[in-house]
């Protein structure tokens, strides 16, 4: 079956046809674990600062089918890119910039953790767009990692899956990552964003009310200084603290920074690196606000908190961009919207909005109709609901 086919398949249908197509290909049959990718809801920027972030788990994921081999190498075939590799455990692989990376990382990280993995046959399919800012990978190696887990007999905690998926995308892969996705693809819950505490990973969970649905539209752009701007706004936020511990010689780093202190020694910061720090004490406050909006059904007060999240990154932060800047201004004309706001690093991706259940069709058209208008770009939009953390299926 194609991977067109198989991607309008949901649920048991999925899972069965999965199973067909893994004992067709190795003569076995296979368990099926599944790891959602991710969306941020609010608080960005923040977890590099140690800050609070609020993603929730999406229905778009991966599905990781295994079955145990009798030698001591990985066998993996992907449904999405029809391609099969295989590779040995037990050495020390260079990545290949391709999707294996993934797979082969957390194959690594966990033998450097101790844990005797298995041989197996594997076989990956999954439906998180790809280059959307959505997760993909690490809903592919949380998958993994508790695929190889349950078929070598070991066993983690999920705080600890998180970690070692990330350590896999820092060390292996080479991608410098925070926790945030990793963390919410294995702990993530139907109905409910999570509350994330990125220093010390204590985490609430915090329930969407059931009348409102998740809508994330790709603007289909990257602008490619992203990269560097991304690395030129941690060292912005780093020299922020450096300058701030001259009067608050306590802060580790700017989620230990009130906005009435960051008020206080304004005089004592570039104009620049001010508002750098305004966004990032502002944007954990927003945080704050939006986990306790959501809590009591205040939508108004929740809507608020992303807008306001939006003008910050655009501003202070200065990460938005023309296309993002203009899908949440359509957004904001569309009656049904509770909120919308850049999601991701910047400078091209997504937006995600909380919209009506009853005016999400009306919202897809008008986002994609004014937004083709605005920038001759054709957009993607997907509707999702929070969904359950990785799982076996």
């Amino acid at each position: 079956m194609t991977t067109s086919k198989l991607a309008t398949l949901r649920g048991p249908d999925l899972a069965a046809e999965l199973r067909r197509e893994f004992e067709q290909r190795f003569g076995q049959a296979p368990r099926l674990f599944r790891a959602p990718g991710r969306v941020n809801l609010i608080g960005e920027h923040t977890d590099y600062n140690e800050g609070w972030v609020m993603p929730a788990a999406i229905e778009f994921s991966t599905v990781v089918a295994v079955a145990p081999r009798s030698d001591h190498e990985l066998r993996v075939a992907s449904l999405n890119f029809h391609e099969e590799r295989a590779f040995p455990l037990g050495g020390e692989p260079l990545p290949e910039d391709n999707w294996t990376d993934y797979v082969q990382g957390v194959a690594l990280m966990l033998e450097r953790s101790g844990t005797l993995v298995s041989g197996a046959n594997m076989m990956v399919w999954g439906d998180v767009p790809l280059g959307a800012g959505l997760s993909s990978s690490a809903s592919i190696e949380v998958a993994t990692a508790i695929a190889l887990l349950a078929i070598s007999g070991a066993a983690m905690t999920r705080g600890q899956i998180a970690r070692l998926c990330q350590r896999a995308e820092n060390e292996f892969v080479g991608a410098r990552c925070g926790i945030m996705d990793q963390f919410i693809s294995a702990n993530g819950k139907a109905g409910h964003a999570l509350m994330l505490d990125c220093r010390s990973l204590h985490y609430e969970l915090v329930p969407i009310p059931e009348q409102v649905s998740i809508v994330v539209a790709n603007t289909m752009v990257k602008h490619q200084l992203s990269g560097g701007e991304y690395n030129t706004r941690r060292a912005e936020c780093e020299e922020g603290v450096r300058l701030l511990q001259r009067g608050l010689p306590r802060v580790q780093s700017l989620r230990d920074v009130s906005a009435t202190q960051l008020e206080k020694l304004k005089s004592e910061l570039p104009e620049l690196i001010y508002r750098r720090c305004r966004h990032v004490v502002s944007e954990n406050e927003r945080v704050a606000e939006f986990a306790e909006a959501l809590s009591t059904g205040d939508l108004e007060s929740a809507g608020h908190a992303m807008w306001a999240s939006h003008h910050s990154l655009r501003d202070d932060y200065e990460v938005s961009c023309r296309e993002l800047d203009v899908m949440v201004d359509i957004a904001s004309t569309v009656p049904g919207t509770i909120g919308s706001r850049m999601t991701g690093g910047g400078f091209g991706g997504c937006t995600v909005s909380l919209v009506r259940n009853d005016a999400v069709e009306a919202f897809q058209g008008r986002i994609a109709r004014q937004y083709i208008e605005a920038t001759g770009i054709v957009p993607e939009i997907y509707v999702t609901r929070a969904a359950d953390g990785a799982h076996e299926v």
